[in-house]
């Protein structure tokens, strides 16, 4: 395969791979019951309580910033790590599904806690809880979105032996 053939086919993996992370994510957030009790409460509260400061006089950019904010948050955790991934992966040659998944669930739990910057939660507490749920979903998440980075690009990275037999000399 062309590199350019071999750069289209890595795009559109990365382009189908990113939205089933997403979709991956949201399905684990929702479904962990906390979570859901959490988004259920906090959710139209805040959005009641945003919605209310927008009319009594807050300025729309700082609504602006916020929802910018969280698109930045979210483009690192669901768009860093498949692509960064899928260009180790292209770049040495690497046809493993363990590889593309690994790497990809590894470092999206990762980025959280090297993101926070600060101490750990106490062992035990609620707080340390909730962040070993988030670290799973987020795992799971890295993985579906590197494993459908394989399915579609990354069984056929590298150089195939080609099988000769008897007769094709």
């Amino acid at each position: 395969m062309t590199w350019l053939g071999r750069l289209l086919l890595a795009a559109f993996a990365l382009i189908v791979a990113i939205p089933a992370g997403a979709l991956t994510l949201g399905a684990g957030v929702l479904l962990d019951p906390s979570f859901r009790e959490a988004l259920g409460e906090l959710g139209l509260v805040g959005l009641f309580a945003g919605l209310s400061d927008l009319a009594q006089g807050v300025p729309p950019d700082m609504a602006v910033m916020a929802v910018i904010l969280f698109a930045q948050a979210l483009s690192l955790l669901l768009i860093l790590p498949p692509t960064l991934a899928a260009l180790v992966g292209e770049t040495l040659g690497l046809r493993s599904p363990f590889w593309y998944g690994g790497a990809a669930a590894g470092l999206t739990a990762l980025l959280p806690w090297l993101a926070r910057g600060g101490p750990p939660p106490a062992a035990g507490s609620v707080a340390s809880a909730a962040e070993a749920r988030l670290a799973a979903i987020l795992l799971v998440t890295g993985a579906v979105s590197g494993l459908v980075y394989w399915l579609i690009a990354g069984r056929s990275v590298g150089n195939r032996t080609q099988r000769r037999g008897a007769d094709a000399f």
